[in-house]
Order: C-alpha cells, then sequence, then structure tokens
C-alpha cells in the first residue's frame, strides 16, 4: 500500500469550541494535543486522548494511527469520540464527513476507515470531535506489587471497587523507574518492588473519590496484594507520579539503541511476552522492560542494546509477533502498522480481512 504525500495545507493553531452543551471542538489536523487540551480546559473540558508525547504529538497524527494513549479506559478509542472529519483523498478530491452529530445513520460511516489508516486512504486535514467535562477531582494511587499474579488481582480489585472514577491503570516493572531515575530523574515513589501500578481516578467530589481510593488501597494492603503504595492528591505529586510512567519511553532511549514495541495480549498473558523475550535475548541485550496501559492489554515492549544488532533484531523478530499472535493478540495496539511491519500483517487479520482491506484501499486510490 502506498502512502498519500499531501500539498493541502493545514493551520497548526486554527481550532473553534462551539459553544453548545455538547462541547465539540472542530480542528485542523496540525493542531498539538497538548495545545488543545489547554484551550479547552479554559472551558472546563477536556480533550478525550492523553499521551506522554501530547506536548509534541498532532492531533491528525492521532486518529490516522488511532492512538490510544492513557485514558482510553476511561473516555474509550478515537473511534467513539470523532463525530466527523475531513479528508484529501489521493485525487485530490476533498472528502467533507465534518457532521457534528453523535447520531448519524445515514449510509457508510467513512469517517471510521480513515482512523487508524495511516495515511493510506486520504490524509485527515480536519475534525470534530467530542470533548469531555475536564474532572474536578484527580487522584493517584502507586503501588509495590510482588508478582504479576497480584498485579492481574490488583487490577480486577480496581475495576471492581473503583468503578465509574477509575480513569488510568498504568503498569510497569521496576527496570523501567531505574533507567527514568538513571537518565531522566526522578524520586523513587515507594520501596522497591519487582512492579508498580499506578492508578488514577477522576471524578467530581474530591472527598468522595479520596475516601473511594483509600479504602481500595486499604482493601489491596490487607489482601497483601500489594506492599507498599502511596496516594497523590494534589497536582504537584500528581505530575511526579505520572511524570515516572510518562519517562519510560525517552529513558530508554539513551541506553544507545532501542528496540520498540507495541503489543495488545490478553491479560493473563500480558508479561509472559517479556519474560519469553528475556529468556531469548539473556546478555545480549542491556534491557528488557514491559510497562504499558494494562487497563486496556496494551503492553510496550522495549529492548535496548549499546550498539544495534543484526543478531538481536533476528532474534526478536519474526519471534515476538509469532508469539503475540499465538496467544490471539494484536501487534500493533496503537502504534499502527506502518512501512516496516506491513508484512505481518498477516499475524493479526485473516486472509480474507486483508483481501477486503485491499479492495478499500483500491477504491479509495485506484491508482
Amino acid at each position: 500500500m502506498r502512502h498519500l504525500v499531501c500539498a493541502y495545507t493545514v493551520n497548526i493553531e486554527h481550532h473553534f469550541l462551539r459553544n453548545d452543551p455538547v462541547g465539540i471542538l472542530t480542528c485542523d489536523s496540525g493542531c498539538v494535543l497538548e495545545a488543545l487540551d489547554n484551550a479547552v480546559a479554559e472551558k472546563g473540558l477536556t480533550m478525550p486522548l492523553d499521551l506522554g508525547a501530547k506536548g509534541s504529538c498532532h492531533i491528525g497524527g492521532n486518529l490516522s494511527t488511532n492512538a490510544g494513549g492513557l485514558r482510553l479506559l476511561r473516555y474509550g478509542s478515537l473511534h467513539g469520540s470523532v463525530v466527523g472529519l475531513e479528508a484529501v483523498l489521493a485525487d485530490g478530491t476533498v472528502m467533507d464527513c465534518l457532521s457534528e452529530m453523535r447520531k448519524d445513520n445515514t449510509g457508510y460511516d467513512l469517517k471510521q476507515l480513515l482512523i487508524g489508516s495511516e495515511g493510506t486512504l486520504g490524509i485527515i486535514t480536519k475534525v470534530n470531535i467530542l470533548l469531555a467535562p475536564r474532572p474536578q477531582a484527580v487522584n493517584v494511587a502507586f503501588l509495590g506489587v510482588q508478582s504479576f499474579d497480584e498485579v492481574k488481582e490488583v487490577y480486577k480489585s480496581a475495576r471492581k471497587m473503583l468503578g465509574e472514577i477509575i480513569s488510568a491503570v498504568e503498569f510497569m516493572e521496576h527496570a523501567c523507574l531505574e533507567l527514568v531515575t538513571k537518565h531522566v530523574g526522578g524520586e523513587q515513589a515507594i520501596s522497591r518492588h519487582p512492579f508498580y501500578l499506578l492508578i488514577e481516578t477522576s471524578g467530581s467530589n474530591q472527598t468522595h473519590d479520596e475516601e473511594k481510593l483509600s479504602k481500595f488501597v486499604e482493601f489491596v494492603l490487607g489482601e497483601g496484594l500489594v506492599t507498599d503504595g502511596t496516594i497523590a492528591t494534589d497536582g504537584a505529586k500528581i505530575k511526579a507520579l505520572w511524570k515516572l510512567r510518562e519517562s519510560i519511553a525517552e529513558s530508554t532511549r539513551h541506553e544507545g539503541t532501542c528496540y520498540h514495541y507495541d503489543f495488545s495480549l490478553p491479560l493473563d498473558n500480558y508479561y509472559e511476552l517479556v519474560e519469553a523475550m528475556k529468556a531469548r535475548l539473556g546478555q545480549l541485550s542491556t534491557y528488557v522492560v514491559g510497562y504499558g496501559h494494562i487497563g486496556d492489554g496494551n503492553l510496550h515492549l522495549n529492548i535496548t542494546s549499546n550498539g544495534y544488532s543484526e543478531e538481536i533484531q533476528k532474534l526478536i523478530e519474526p519471534f515476538a509477533f509469532d508469539w503475540t499472535s499465538n496467544h490471539n493478540g494484536s501487534i500493533s495496539a496503537e502504534h499502527g502498522i506502518g512501512m516496516q511491519k506491513s508484512h505481518y500483517l498477516s499475524h493479526s487479520k485473516s486472509k480474507e480481512a486483508i483481501a477486503m482491506m485491499k479492495k478499500i484501499k483500491a477504491s479509495f486510490d485506484p491508482k
């Protein structure tokens, strides 16, 4: 599938918030995600997408890869948040699907084909996106866990006990924090543990939410599922805890060469791939770390070495893709297929699905 080159100009600053109770933002695809979130914050609203790279990523790129981010657990994917978009097709046609309606069952929902298509069907130039009320109460628990089986139980308990206020559940192993403190800075939040969970709640009543989170932490400590933890209720401490999680990808880049992978896996198999890669690579790599959005099954697997090694690359691929496919996962949770993984698409899609995608591509771009 050839990728499109677009000469259509978009304004990197242009955005417009409609003055209605629903809260729909219209913006050009060149707008930076963090700038959009700061703009709508003034109206008491928030973008339904949050990424560690929010300060540099563009909303058009987010849509083209269907980025999931840190709070998909709360707000769902962009397939649900985007109510309309505009795109330039291969022949220069500007396809206007800029609906403002949340419900529009008139024919095919063409915008859904563009979301996640990585520029193969057209270039997204403008979007109408549904915003959410900005949380008035945000709290974070940072918990230390001794085994991955206990990680799973803590997550299940969080879903059950925190219910409607849970907004993120992030997983990381100790080597991730070791890399962050080594290369980015920051203090160890709690005592050393093999695994950590960052659990965020977002709601409208600080007293209610803080009490609910405290009871949850007391429960998992009492059950022995967690052996140390801290709760942050003020903005500065919350930001410091989130920095530990959001700095992991950056810290791995300081270790020489980093091989980045992005998978979706069932919860029971979530960490097994990391263990398999550690055993497979042995001393060839400097780090093999797993972290990610465990709340939606998204694992980021990062492997580092002092320099690029073809031997390491061949030990990773196609093994990691085969392993993921054999465990009913996806070889790309949110980073997309791109050029490098296109020949592995059959690991996640049937031959019939791939054939249909080729037909769709041909209808959008016959040449």
